[in-house]
């Protein structure tokens, strides 16, 4: 098993309504629009993850992202797939589709953001709120 995790925060313009996306990301600022976005101030990027992490995600393995925000847990299956570019300073975007760009950390998700649980949501509204994401890559493909 391979575990990487990732430190964020909230932020008032949080909505998570995107029906496809999430994203976290490192930049501090969101606006209304970024409605995929769940938090902000992400202390990794994609180029972030180790080697060994990128190429099990290349391979193809099941993705699990592990929510939690205070005593909130939110889960989410994905895949990787050998397409992936993961190659992006800033933005980590997981999709229900296939679409493939230097952001995409996985695709096939069974949630987007509009899938959160909207008393997860709420919390994020709260720039104070710290978010942990657990990227976990099990040893089976999907």
């Amino acid at each position: 098993m391979l575990r990487e995790a990732v430190h964020c925060r909230g932020h008032e313009n949080v909505r998570a309504t995107h029906k496809s996306t999430l994203e976290f990301t490192k930049e501090d600022h969101l606006t209304p629009r970024g409605d995929c976005i769940l938090c902000v101030g992400a202390d990794k990027g994609i180029n972030d993850l180790s080697e060994e992490f990128k190429a099990a995600l290349k391979a193809g393995k099941k993705l699990l992202i592990r929510i939690k925000v205070g005593n909130l847990v939110e889960e989410i299956i994905a895949e990787g797939s050998p397409d992936l570019i993961l190659d992006h300073d800033c933005s980590m975007v997981v999709r229900k589709s296939t679409y493939i760009d230097g952001r995409t950390l996985a695709v096939r998700a069974n949630k987007a953001a509009r899938d959160i649980s909207r008393r997860v949501v709420e919390l994020l509204k709260n720039p104070e709120t710290v978010a942990e994401i657990e990227l976990i890559i099990s040893e089976e493909k999907p």
